[in-house]
């Protein structure tokens, strides 16, 4: 997948409301994407066509309660903030009982953060495939640049405002969003622990992580901040990329030498 593309499957962080680091689309229902269906093979006795099919009609009920309940959240966490809403509300206006909302969502944070971002999956390919001679840091902190660059597309102006007035708003949310970017940092140090072959307790993997998080927060509050000023669209991109790049060099400057991914 190019990288452009990439980026923009992954910025997401964010589940619920129209969009921001979890989702750089238009105020869209959060639909999970169908899973294809399987190609149809000859029939073969005792084998049960139902595993050829796509989801059911159970399956797509199931996804469109779900589709609901994050509308109906992020409805309510754009007119009154985070804290001010229960879980109740949200249930009663998505038309289902509170029991509803717990099966989809354990806990009430989960309708804003995805638990297993889609930055997690894309950022660690991105550094898993890094050509010959590439840095970690390179890899990495190029990714994020591009993906935070895309909060500055016109089509997710409406929902990075939106989301950063929630999350500012919160500090439940806040909280959660910190150990989010603590979980990726851990998943991206075990990676370049895991390539280097570093020792336990040793500091290089955790360092060029912290860095190329570090980075990523950065811009993701940069972002908010422009926006909520009302600077959007190429302007903000632009913006974003200049000083992303600023920041990437920084990181170049000291890490540039370390973990170069070996011929």
């Amino acid at each position: 997948m190019p990288a452009a593309a990439e980026a923009a499957s992954a910025t997401p962080t964010i589940r619920a409301v129209p969009s921001v680091q979890a989702r750089t689309e238009a105020p869209a229902r959060d639909v999970e994407p169908l899973p294809a269906a399987a190609p149809v093979e000859a029939d073969t006795p005792g084998k049960d066509r139902r595993a050829t099919r796509g989801p059911g009609r159970r399956e797509l009920r199931r996804q469109e309660t779900r589709a609901g309940i994050v509308d109906a959240a992020a409805e309510l966490f754009a007119e009154r903030g985070f804290d001010s809403v229960s879980v109740m509300e949200i249930a009663r206006r998505a038309g289902v009982v509170e029991k509803t909302v717990f099966n989809h969502f354990p806990v009430k944070e989960g309708l804003v953060f995805d638990a297993d971002p889609p930055m997690r999956t894309a950022l660690l390919d991105a550094v898993r495939r890094r050509p010959a001679g590439e840095s970690v840091s390179a890899a990495a902190g190029s990714f994020v640049v591009a993906a935070v660059s895309l909060l500055g597309s016109p089509e997710a102006a409406t929902g990075v405002a939106q989301m950063a007035r929630v999350i500012r708003g919160s500090r439940t949310l806040q909280v959660r969003e910190r150990e989010i970017l603590g979980e990726l940092t851990n998943a991206l140090a075990g990676l370049i622990a895991e390539e280097t072959g570093a020792r336990p307790g040793q500091v290089e993997p955790w360092l060029a992580a912290h860095a190329v998080l570090g980075l990523y927060a950065s811009l993701l509050e940069l972002a908010r901040d422009q926006i909520l000023a009302g600077v959007d669209g190429p302007e903000l991109s632009a913006e974003l990329r200049r000083q992303g790049r600023r920041g990437l060099a920084l990181l170049q400057f000291g890490l540039a030498g370390y973990a170069k991914r070996r011929p």
